[in-house]
C-alpha cells in the first residue's frame, strides 16, 4: 500500500474540488481527522458545502458541524431549510448545540423546535437554561450511565446498545433508580470482572464532582487538579445532570486567561464578543470600546504626574541633568511594578498563595526588590557617568558627576523597591476587598508608580543637591 503524505493529499483534494468530484472527495475526507475535514469544507462555497455535507451520514454531519466556528454554524442555519438543519442539529454535541440554541433569537428558536424529537428538545431547553458561566452552562449530556443493581454482563450490554449515541465512555457513571450518583466504573473494570458480578462491587465511590451552579472556572481547575478526562455534574439532590469534558475545561481556562490578560492590560472584557471570533474578524469599534475607558481614565490620572513635575520645576531648571533621567524613572517603575503584580496574580490564580499570607508575600518581594535595586543602582550609576560625560553636561556649583550619579542611583533603587511592593500589594488588596486581582491593570500600576517614582526621585534630588 502506497503511503500518501500530507502535501500529496492536499493536491488530491484540490484536484477533486476543481473537478467537482464530490463522492470521491468525501471518500478521502472520511479517512481524515474531523478538524482537518472542517478546515477543507470551511473553504467551500455555501451551496457546495451543503451538497458535500449531505454525502456524510447524519451522525458525521453533526460531528463536523459541531467543530464549525459559530459564524459558519449560523450561516448554515440561515441558508438551509429548518427541517434539514434540525437533523444535523440533533446529532451535534449536546453542549455545543445548547450554546448555539442560546444564541438564536426567540423567533429562530421557535422555528427549529417543532422539528426536534422530544428527547432532543428537552435536552436543548434544559441545557440552555443554565448560566453560561456555570458548570451547567458547559456540561454535556453525551455520557453513559449504569444502574447499581445491574450485573457486569447487563452493564456491558447496555453500553454496547448506548455507545453509538454516547461520545464519552471513558468513565461509566453509576446511579440508583432516582438517578442519584453513586460513583463510577470503567470499561477496564467491567471487562476484567466476572459477568455475574454486581456493578456495585466494581464501583469507585471516591470521586471528584461539580454542582450545576458551580463556577465554570472552578470546574476546570478540578479537572486539571485531578487530571480527569471528564467530571460528573450533579444537582443539589445529588442527581447526575451531565459531565464536563477535558476539552471544555481547556476552552474555559483559555477564555479565563484571555479575560485576565485583557483586564491586566487595561482592556475591558466584552462579553458580547464571541470567544471564537478572531482579532481580524472583530470590528475596530469593538476594540476601541474595550480599550478607551482605561486609557482615558489613566490619562486624567496622569495629571498627577504633571503636578509633581510642576512642583519641582525650580529644581529641574537649576539642574537640567535631572530631566534627562526622568524617563528612566518612569520605565523602571512601570516594569518592576508590572512584574511583581504579574507574579502575584498568577500565583493566586494557581492557588499557590492566599491573601492571608500577605505579610509573607510582601516580605519575600521586599527581599527580591532589594537585590533588583542593587543591580539597577549600579547600572544607573554607570549610565549617568557615561552618558553625561558624552553629552558634556555642565554642572552648577561644587556638584560632581559622581555625586549626582550616586543620588540618581539611590532614587532609582528606592523606586524599584517601592514599585515592587506596590505591584505586589495591589492585587492582594483587591482580592481582600472581594474583587478580581486582574483589574489592577498594568497601565494603572504604571501610572501609580510613575507618580510615586517622581516624588522619590525629586525628593532625593532636593535633599542631596540643593
Amino acid at each position: 500500500m502506497v503511503k500518501v503524505d500530507k502535501a500529496q493529499k492536499n493536491l488530491i483534494i484540490e484536484g477533486l474540488i476543481r473537478a467537482q468530484e464530490w463522492d470521491a472527495l468525501v471518500a478521502v475526507l472520511k479517512k481524515m481527522p474531523v478538524i482537518e475535514v472542517v478546515e477543507i469544507i470551511n473553504n467551500l462555497e455555501d451551496n457546495i458545502l451543503i451538497d458535500v455535507l449531505k454525502l456524510f451520514s447524519l451522525e458525521e454531519q453533526g460531528t463536523i458541524v459541531s467543530d464549525f466556528d459559530r459564524e459558519l454554524q449560523m450561516r448554515l442555519f440561515e441558508i438551509m431549510d429548518r427541517k434539514s438543519f434540525s437533523k444535523i442539529f440533533t446529532n451535534m454535541a449536546s453542549d455545543i448545540r445548547a450554546d448555539f440554541y442560546q444564541e438564536l433569537n426567540r423567533e429562530h428558536q421557535l422555528q427549529i423546535l417543532p422539528f426536534l424529537d422530544k428527547k432532543t428538545r428537552e435536552d436543548v431547553t434544559q441545557l440552555s437554561s443554565y448560566d453560561p458561566e456555570t458548570a451547567g452552562g458547559i456540561m454535556s449530556t453525551d455520557f453513559a450511565t449504569l444502574l447499581e443493581n445491574m450485573t457486569v454482563q447487563q452493564a456491558i450490554e447496555k453500553i454496547r446498545k448506548d455507545a453509538p449515541s454516547k461520545k464519552m465512555i471513558y468513565y461509566l457513571y453509576v446511579a440508583d433508580e432516582q438517578m442519584k450518583l453513586k460513583g463510577y466504573t470503567t470499561l477496564k473494570d467491567l471487562i476484567m470482572a466476572d459477568p455475574k458480578t454486581p456493578v456495585s462491587e466494581v464501583l469507585h465511590t471516591d470521586y471528584a464532582y461539580a454542582y450545576v451552579d458551580e463556577d465554570r472556572e472552578n470546574v476546570a481547575k478540578k479537572i486539571e487538579k485531578y487530571d480527569l478526562v471528564a467530571i460528573p455534574v450533579i444537582n443539589r439532590l445529588n442527581q447526575l445532570a451531565g459531565i464536563v469534558r477535558h476539552d471544555e475545561a481547556i476552552d474555559v481556562i483559555r477564555a479565563e486567561q484571555t479575560e485576565d490578560m485583557e483586564k491586566f492590560m487595561g482592556i475591558l472584557h466584552d462579553t458580547t464578543i464571541e470567544e471564537e471570533i478572531s482579532y481580524i474578524d472583530t470590528k475596530p469599534i469593538k476594540h476601541f470600546k474595550k480599550r478607551v475607558v482605561w486609557l482615558a481614565s489613566l490619562s486624567i490620572l496622569g495629571l498627577l504626574t504633571g503636578m509633581v513635575i510642576h512642583r519641582f520645576e525650580a529644581a529641574i531648571e537649576s539642574l537640567v541633568i535631572l530631566a534627562l533621567y526622568m524617563p528612566m524613572v518612569a520605565d523602571t517603575g512601570g516594569n518592576t511594578g508590572s512584574q511583581a503584580a504579574t507574579v502575584v496574580i498568577r500565583a493566586m490564580a494557581l492557588g499557590q498563595i492566599k491573601v492571608k499570607q500577605w505579610l509573607k508575600i510582601l516580605f519575600k518581594e521586599a527581599k527580591i526588590s532589594v537585590l533588583l535595586a542593587g543591580v539597577i543602582g549600579l547600572i544607573t550609576f554607570g549610565k549617568v557617568l557615561l552618558l553625561s560625560t558624552l553629552w558634556n553636561i555642565q554642572l552648577p556649583g561644587d556638584l560632581t558627576l559622581a555625586f549626582i550619579g550616586i543620588g540618581i542611583s539611590i532614587a532609582l533603587s528606592l523606586q524599584v523597591i517601592s514599585s515592587t511592593l506596590i505591584g505586589a500589594s495591589l492585587p492582594l488588596l483587591v482580592r481582600r476587598l472581594g474583587g478580581d486581582p486582574a483589574v489592577v491593570a498594568s497601565p494603572a500600576i504604571t501610572t501609580l508608580v510613575d507618580v510615586t517614582g517622581l516624588l522619590i526621585y525629586f525628593s532625593i534630588a532636593t535633599l542631596l543637591f540643593f
